[in-house]
C-alpha cells in the first residue's frame, strides 16, 4: 500500500488564493457582487475567446440558464450526450423538456456525430419547421454536446448540423476548460458555452460556473435571469421569475487566482497523460485515452479502457484492488439512458456508452500529483494487470 493515499483529482491551490480571499474578508465584499466577480468574468471571456461571460453559482446553473436563453420550452426535446455526468440531463428536465440521448463514439468517447446526424435526418420530420421528432411529435429545440474528460466533441460537424436544422448549439464545456477544437477554445464554438469550477475541475472555485457567449443580447438576458430578474432593485420590482444563480465574490477571488495558474495546470495535465500513456502502452487489453485530430485536450480526468479477457482484470475489480492500495479510481458515469432519474427518455442506440461504462476507469491525475506518486500508480497498475513491473529501458 502507498504510504499516503493518492486521490483521483483534487484542487491544487498554490497561487494567490489566500491573498485574494483575504482581500474579500478585509473589505467585507464576500457576497454576489464585487471586483473579483467582474474580474473573473472578464478574464474567463478572454480564456474562452468570447465577448461576454456571466458567472453562476455552479455549472448546472449555467446549463439551466443556457437552455432558457436558447428558447427551450416545456415539451421540447434537446439532443444531449448519453455518456456524461447527469447535470445536463437534469437541466433539460428543469425546463420541462425531454432529453434525447446520443451515444458516444468508440475512439475518443465523445458524442457520436454519425448517430446524431442519423437521428436528425431519419428520426425527424426534416420538412417541418420547427423540426419535430417523428416518433414523439415533439419539437426538437437544441443540441447539447458534452465535452468529456478534457477533450472536445467534433464541433465542426455538430455546428454544421445545428445550422442545417435550425438548432442552437449549447456546449457543455464543464470538463473542457482550456481544451481546443481547430484552435478555438471549447465553449466558444456554439451559441453558448458553459463551464464548471467544482472542486475536481482543472480550475476550481470550490463551487461555481460560467456562461460564455458572443451574443450581447443573450449575455444581458443571462445576467438578468441569474440575478432574480431585477427591474428595479431599489423598489424590489421583478419583471418575471428569476434565479439566485450569481457567484459570490469570495469564490470568484479563488477563481481569479486559479486562472493565473491555468496554463501551468494544463501543461502538467498533459505531462501526466503522456507519462501514463507511455507507462501503460504495452499492457495487453489496456487502451489509454486518445487525443482526437484537430483537438488540443487538457486530459482533465485521465482514463483507461480495459478489455477484460485480455486485461486480466475488469474495471471494477481493478478499482477495488487499487482502493485497497490507497489509490483512488472511479468508473465513468452510468449512461443517461439507463438512469433511474430519466426513465423512458428517447435515445439512439447507445451500446458504445454502455461498453465504456463497463470498461473504463479514471486514475489519479491531480495537477499537484508528484512524479513519485504517479510512478507508484503506474507500477501498481502494471503489477495488477500483468503481474510484473515494467522492464527497465
Amino acid at each position: 500500500m502507498s504510504e499516503t493515499p493518492i486521490p483521483l483529482c483534487v484542487p491544487h491551490l498554490a497561487g494567490n488564493e489566500w491573498l485574494y480571499v483575504k482581500e474579500c474578508l478585509d473589505t467585507n465584499w464576500v457576497s454576489s457582487v464585487g471586483l473579483f466577480v467582474d474580474r473573473f468574468e472578464r478574464e474567463m471571456a478572454e480564456v474562452a475567446d468570447t465577448k461576454y461571460a456571466v458567472a453562476t453559482v455552479n455549472g448546472t446553473a449555467a446549463l439551466h440558464t443556457a437552455l432558457m436563453l436558447a428558447g427551450v420550452e416545456p415539451g421540447d426535446e434537446v439532443l444531449v450526450s448519453d455518456l456524461t455526468f447527469i447535470a445536463p440531463a437534469n437541466a433539460i428536465r428543469y425546463m420541462g423538456a425531454h432529453p434525447v440521448f446520443v451515444d458516444a463514439e468508440p475512439d475518443y468517447w465523445q458524442m457520436d456525430v454519425r448517430k446524431l446526424k442519423d437521428f436528425l435526418e431519419r428520426g425527424c420530420d426534416t420538412t417541418a419547421r420547427p423540426l419535430r421528432n417523428k416518433a414523439t411529435g415533439r419539437r426538437v429545440r437544441a443540441l447539447l454536446p458534452v465535452h468529456i474528460l478534457g477533450s472536445v466533441c467534433d464541433m465542426g460537424s455538430i455546428v454544421e448540423l445545428g445550422n442545417r436544422f435550425g438548432l442552437p448549439v449549447i456546449e457543455d464545456a464543464t470538463e473542457a476548460l482550456g481544451a481546443k477544437y481547430g484552435g478555438h477554445p471549447a465553449g466558444s464554438l456554439g451559441v453558448i458555452g458553459c463551464f464548471s469550477f467544482n472542486g475536481n475541475k482543472i480550475l476550481t472555485t470550490g463551487g461555481g460556473g460560467m456562461l460564455v457567449t458572443n451574443d450581447e443580447t443573450l449575455a444581458q438576458r443571462a445576467r438578468y435571469l441569474t440575478t432574480q430578474a431585477k427591474d428595479d432593485p431599489q423598489e424590489f420590482v421583478h419583471g418575471e421569475v428569476g434565479y439566485n444563480y450569481r457567484l459570490p465574490n469570495v469564490l470568484a477571488a479563488i477563481g481569479c487566482a486559479q486562472l493565473e495558474q491555468l496554463d501551468r495546470f494544463i501543461a502538467r495535465k498533459r505531462e501526466i497523460a503522456a507519462a501514463y500513456t507511455d507507462a501503460l502502452a504495452d499492457l495487453p487489453g489496456v487502451a489509454p485515452m486518445r487525443e482526437p485530430l484537430e483537438t488540443f485536450s487538457t486530459f482533465w480526468l485521465y482514463t483507461i479502457c480495459l478489455d477484460e479477457p485480455r486485461a486480466r482484470l475488469g474495471s471494477r475489480d481493478l478499482m477495488k484492488a487499487l482502493n485497497i492500495e490507497g489509490i483512488q479510481a472511479r468508473p465513468l458515469w452510468q449512461p443517461m439512458h439507463m438512469s433511474p432519474a430519466h426513465p423512458g427518455a428517447s435515445a439512439t442506440d447507445c451500446t458504445v456508452a454502455e461498453r465504456l461504462n463497463r470498461e473504463c476507469l479514471s486514475i489519479p491525475c491531480s495537477a499537484g500529483i508528484t512524479e513519485p506518486q504517479q510512478q507508484t500508480v503506474g507500477a501498481i497498475l502494471r503489477e495488477m494487470l500483468i503481474g510484473k513491473s515494467r522492464p527497465a529501458s
